[in-house]
């Protein structure tokens, strides 16, 4: 009985083994298209947004500036004076970079696209990430992906992020719906994206842990139209992620009220939690342009300071979005 076993057993362990293997030839196959992507939106953005210079410590010289009472006479620039009847200080660039955290869900269940989506949601959490990492580094900061990467501020650290998730594809760190439970420095930031329909008892855990050290985080929901809507009528078949477990209802639509009731409660207990930790909360659907939540991030991680050139950055990305689709 137990070689029987075993034998029914081997069959199912090399089907899912061969599941894994296209999995990763297809991931490779859009990784670069998704990696062109994200560069792109991230340069189109990054047209319309201030710089994150400000004085401080540093070598890089920034700007000159009239002297104040406040300076000392070594702040002084006497050549950059001698051209004028007042007296200039020479002023550099603050450049303690910080370290942002990035986490993209990859698990089965961001697989999921509806008929009213052009993409799924995990090629768009892919997507979101390496473009907000894009433009991170950038603005000078350093950026890692959590559990995968360590920390850089190297141009190339967005191709190294990219590079990582296919060496780790199939591996059980990709696989889950949570980031790791890590205590993260004080300064540092973290960006979170997923669908997180987990149970809240469990998304709160994992995030209370990231944030225990107060570290500043932002949780960006990609969500499907479909998932918000329930646009199905009559009999409709539900399968699971992987599809072990399915569910036939007669009637779709009269589910419909008491699903959207059941999301926007779930919806409000992340907002909840985001907003007692201090950290931000957007939600994206994946039938509207990435550069939607892009600018909204940048926007949160530059101090929430809008610009009017933001929204003309905003307008060209979402053009340039819909001619790509």
């Amino acid at each position: 009985m137990a070689n029987a076993a075993h034998s029914r057993q081997e069959p199912a362990a090399a089907a899912g083994v061969l599941a894994l293997e296209r999995e990763a030839h297809g991931l490779a196959d859009r990784l670069p298209e998704i990696l062109v992507d994200a560069q792109r939106i991230a340069q189109t953005v990054a047209h319309g947004l201030h710089g994150r210079r400000r004085a401080g410590p540093g070598e890089t010289f920034w700007q000159f500036r009239q002297f104040q009472s406040s300076d000392t006479l070594r702040q002084i620039d006497w050549r950059r004076s001698a051209s004028s009847d007042h007296l200039y200080v020479r002023e550099r660039e603050w450049e303690a970079a910080h370290t942002v955290w990035l986490w993209p869900d990859l698990s089965p269940s961001m697989n999921f696209r509806s008929h009213l989506a052009p993409t799924t949601k995990r090629d768009r959490a892919l997507l979101l990430t390496l473009a907000t990492a894009e433009l991170l580094v950038r603005g000078g900061e350093r950026v890692a992906m959590l559990g995968l990467t360590a920390p850089s501020a190297s141009r190339k650290a967005t191709t190294r992020m990219a590079e990582a998730i296919l060496a780790h594809e199939g591996a059980e760190m990709l696989q889950v719906t949570q980031p790791p439970k890590v205590h993260l420095a004080r300064f540092s930031g973290a960006i979170l994206v997923g669908d997180f329909l987990d149970p809240i008892e469990k998304t709160r855990e994992h995030i209370e842990t990231l944030a225990a050290d107060g570290a500043v985080g932002h949780l960006v929901v990609v969500v499907d139209p479909a998932e918000e809507t329930l646009p199905y009528e009559g009999r409709t078949e539900f399968l699971s992620p992987t599809g072990s477990q399915r569910w036939v209802a007669d009637r779709a639509q009269s589910l419909r009220a008491e699903y959207q009731h059941r999301l926007e409660a779930h919806r409000a207990e992340l907002v909840a939690l985001t907003r007692r930790l201090g950290w931000s909360f957007i939600v994206h659907h994946t039938d509207h342009s990435p550069a939607e939540p892009l600018l909204s991030l940048i926007m949160r991680l530059q101090g929430g300071v809008a610009d009017p050139r933001w929204q003309v950055a905003a307008s060209d990305a979402t053009s340039q979005a819909e001619v790509h689709r």
